[in-house]
């Protein structure tokens, strides 16, 4: 059972708004935590909690820790930074040629435009 499925079963046994209140800070706590309960209910601790939110908390680290999902470490978050690629010849070069056709573009728009007005002002 996933830590999420053990939320899913105390929500339907405790479905008390306090308790949905609870459970649902629990949930945000655990998205910035990368689902570790053990720091979502630490910071929790500072937090003020709906009336029998405690007993609901104190309920699913039990359960948790049951069934060894209180304490879980995914490493380090991959989209945090990702790591710096290396540029290879070839892509330096498809930059080069793009940025070389892009100024001879912009060139040859500015000398079309002065050619047009010389035209009809000329």
């Amino acid at each position: 059972m996933s830590l999420y499925g053990v939320i899913a079963d105390l929500r339907r046994e405790h479905n008390t708004p306090a308790a949905m209140q609870t459970l649902d800070m629990v949930v945000a706590e655990l998205g910035k935590t990368r689902d570790n309960l053990k720091d979502a209910v630490a910071n929790l601790d500072g937090k003020s909690l709906p009336a029998g939110g405690k007993a609901v908390v104190d309920e699913l680290v039990q359960r948790a820790r049951a069934d060894d999902l209180y304490d879980l470490d995914y490493g380090p978050d991959p989209y945090d930074k990702p790591p710096p690629e290396a540029l290879d010849e070839g892509t330096a070069g498809i930059g080069a040629l793009l940025a070389i056709s892009s100024v001879a573009s912009v060139g040859l728009a500015i000398v079309a435009v002065i050619e047009g007005l010389r035209a009809i002002f000329g």
